[in-house]
């Protein structure tokens, strides 16, 4: 459902619970668009896991509150600090009163704790947290695909892998959620400009997500995808090594 006409700002459900808020962007002096997304899980305790820039924060809240009002947020959940991570949390922290931020225990040390305006809840690397029907479970992922203080989720519950900049697709992203080849468009995009750390223990990193059986990755550029999450990880990391 596009809920912006001027900027295509859309909001769609990718699984049980879980929207995807996707707006498309022009890349100034570039080819085409690019896109950024966030995702909304529904539930007793809400979560938005991304927040956009903060120039976004207008075009994300209109989709947020045609599912859920913004001040029902509990939890505004984060990859690592970086502007389309987290540049408009404090204005989500502003209009939901309620709501904590959520990182890993490095990103709370080198940036939340002193950019938020509210105390983060930080979890440990294997940590869970309930939602109510859907649990969040941390996973640590230092320079994976970048950034020391990195970190992924999955919710165990529809096993929906929040994968950050991992399968990053170019584009406007204007499918919601797909069962076609992302590694190929995402690989592609990735060695234009390669954003990976490539540092020793990716591939034990990305084993370690594989383990996890993921059935849907919420991407945070491009289309969500459906499928063997496990088997797709295994090929991102046969790719990178």
């Amino acid at each position: 459902m596009i809920t912006d006409t001027q900027s295509g700002t859309n909001i769609n459900e990718v699984a049980d619970g879980i929207y995807r808020i996707n707006t498309p962007v022009a890349i100034p002096g570039g080819p085409g668009k690019f896109n950024f997304n966030q995702y909304l899980i529904v539930d007793d305790a809400p979560m938005l896991f991304h927040t956009g820039q903060r120039q976004l924060f207008a075009l994300v809240q209109a989709a947020m509150n045609t599912v859920l009002p913004v001040d029902r947020l509990r939890f505004i959940g984060l990859s690592h600090f970086e502007a389309d991570e987290c540049g408009a949390l404090n204005l989500f922290l502003a209009a939901a009163p309620q709501a904590a931020p959520v990182c890993g225990q490095v990103a709370a040390m080198v940036a939340i704790n002193d950019f938020a305006e509210r105390a983060p809840r930080i979890l440990a690397d294997g940590e869970s947290l309930s939602l109510g029907r859907h649990v969040m479970r941390w996973f640590d992922t230092p320079h994976t695909p970048h950034s020391w203080e990195c970190g992924l989720a999955m919710d165990m519950t529809t096993r929906t892998f929040f994968c950050g900049d991992l399968f990053t697709q170019g584009g406007a992203g204007e499918v919601a959620i797909t069962e076609s080849d992302i590694l190929g468009p995402s690989e592609s995009f990735r060695v234009a400009m390669d954003y990976y750390a490539h540092s020793p223990q990716t591939g034990a990193i990305l084993e370690r997500l594989a383990g996890e059986q993921p059935t849907t990755l919420a991407c945070m550029h491009g289309s969500a995808w459906r499928g063997d999450g496990a088997k797709l990880l295994r090929a991102l990391s046969a790719s990178l090594a």
